[in-house]
């Protein structure tokens, strides 16, 4: 018998995540990946993800800081 994965992820959760990214037009991150990158194997992509994140495996990379000047 399979181990359960330590955090229970619906794979579908990941689906429904990429969806709503799309849809806000997500940004590349630091490591430069567009969406449209990221689509070009997005089956693979998202299980990958998924099954990094299910098994407590995923360290996300670092945020990439951008200064939004404001009004004084």
């Amino acid at each position: 018998m399979k181990a359960a994965k330590p955090f229970d992820i619906p794979k579908a959760l990941v689906w429904e995540v990429f969806k709503l990214v799309k849809a806000n037009k997500g940004s590349a991150g630091i490591d430069q990946e567009s969406l449209e990158d990221f689509e070009q194997n997005l089956s693979g992509n998202l299980y990958k993800l998924w099954n990094r994140l299910s098994s407590g495996a995923y360290f996300p990379p670092a945020v990439k800081g951008v200064a939004i000047p404001k009004k004084q």
